[in-house]
């Protein structure tokens, strides 16, 4: 199947052998879903993520560069902070999500298959730790992008319900529809929108070890008014903690994550975990909700043995909202308030000094670029530390920090942010983490491990 996925983008013709994987993973769901009882919110759902750049992934192209792939990275993590950035305005609410959106595959990082209804419709959609409401478009579409997997048709599945506007879920300032449907409206900062109907609906999900797991009565968004989203995602799964989410919705204050390798993409054991499943494991630290996203502490930066000389109030959110610290799904990039990354870069500079040649990047003077191939160029080369509240830590090693940009050229891949701006932890980061969140006790675990040890 991998050899068959490579293709995907280098013989366009076979693009259709996508639509085949996804249909036929999920045969056997609707074999399940036919002889036996559905679980009702299940303890524990555990699926697979497909990174971007996955072979499984149908936006991996097996013709891009190195550095056509960098410079989708940050672009799109560039798009991504200012979509965190602008959820800290005061007049954002909750009716309109100010996500950065999908355009130009900008915030797509992570990605998870499940099907909907019954019959059972297998759908893709982009994993957010930032977004609350699942949604999906719906046929008959007023106005739809293309998507890879089937549109769903609610009046199909023989498990779908309107939900009433008397729901507490049914936004008080939304309209309801002649037959008291509720509706939705999403709108994004790059004018990107999707309008329709709140339904409920059973999911169904491929899980890590190749059985199916299924969760009825999901509240969902089924857009028939969608405008300026890229093709081939169907949708967003959100993971925030807001009641529309999944997560609230499954009665689960648990769940985690793990990110492996982000450059072979042939890497295969990346997985969602939700319920009392989820690997609570590793050090904790605090966590923090604010503006529906999931903030952190920072402390302190080391580089080695050495502690950086920063003051930590760079790190602390605002009354006014500015400032604090994200975790988050949708960005590879880490970014840092500009107290924590000048100090960074000058450690970084020091250490490297006159053994690799520095470069300029025209057009992009913050990034710090030296001549060289990173995991060579860089051996023996001191991991950086980021140190949270409660003794948690973060620890990037040198194919965390640093990135490809060409093939004899690498750079630092952490950027720096005005000083009284937001710092996001980035996936690069994150990677080789198992990243677990306790919303009942409000803290999240880091616990360094290869996902594949992780499997069942």
């Amino acid at each position: 199947m991998e050899d068959v996925s490579a293709l995907i983008h280098c013989e366009p013709p076979l693009l259709l052998v996508i639509i085949v994987f996804l249909l036929s993973s999920f045969n056997a769901i609707n074999a399940t879903t036919t002889t036996a009882p559905t679980v009702v919110k299940p303890p524990r759902v555990s699926m697979k993520l497909i990174h971007r750049d996955s072979v499984l992934s149908p936006y991996y192209n097996c013709t891009a560069t190195i550095s056509e792939r960098f410079w989708r990275d940050v672009n799109s993590s560039t798009a991504r902070y200012a979509y965190l950035k602008a959820r800290t305005n005061t007049t954002f609410s909750t009716s309109d999500d100010v996500r950065g959106g999908l355009s130009e595959d900008r915030s797509v990082m992570l990605l998870v298959n499940f099907s909907i209804g019954q019959p059972p419709i297998p759908q893709l959609a982009v994993m957010d730790s930032a977004s609350d409401l699942l949604w999906i478009q719906c046929s008959p579409c007023k106005t739809c992008f293309k998507q890879l997997s089937p549109l769903f048709d609610p009046s199909k599945s023989s498990t779908y319900r309107n939900l009433p506007c008397n729901s507490p879920y049914c936004p008080m300032d939304r309209k309801c529809d002649s037959v008291s449907t509720c509706e939705y409206h999403r709108e994004y900062v790059d004018t990107t929108s999707t309008r329709g109907t709140l339904g409920m609906e059973e999911l169904q999900f491929v899980t890590s070890d190749g059985g199916t797991t299924s969760v009825s009565d999901v509240i969902f968004g089924c857009g028939f008014e969608n405008h300026g989203i890229t093709e081939v995602a169907s949708g967003i799964l959100g993971l925030s903690p807001q009641k529309e989410s999944l997560i609230s919705q499954m009665n689960s204050s648990k769940f985690s994550y793990c990110i492996g390798s982000l450059d072979d993409p042939h890497y295969e054991y990346n997985h969602l975990i939700i319920g009392d499943g989820a690997k609570i494991e590793g050090y904790s630290t605090p966590l923090q909700v604010f503006d529906n996203s999931y903030h952190l502490t920072l402390e302190s930066i080391s580089v080695g043995d050495k502690q950086l000389d920063i003051d930590p109030k760079m790190f602390r959110r605002r009354a006014s909202g500015d400032g604090g610290v994200f975790i988050d799904s949708g960005s590879a990039v880490t970014f840092l308030t500009r107290g924590g990354y000048d100090p960074l870069r000058e450690e970084v500079r020091s250490l490297i000094g006159t053994v690799l040649q520095m470069v300029i990047v025209q057009d992009h003077p913050d990034l710090l670029c030296y001549m060289g191939e990173a995991s060579r160029a860089l051996k023996g080369f001191p991991v950086v530390t980021f140190h949270f509240a409660g003794g948690a830590d973060l620890v990037l090693d040198a194919n965390a920090m640093f990135h490809q940009l060409e093939e004899d050229l690498f750079c630092m891949f952490v950027r720096p942010t005005a000083f009284k701006d937001s710092t996001i932890i980035g996936i690069r980061a994150q990677r080789y983490y198992n990243i677990a969140y306790d919303l009942d006790e409000m803290n999240l675990y880091f616990q360094r491990i290869d996902c594949e040890l992780l499997e069942e």
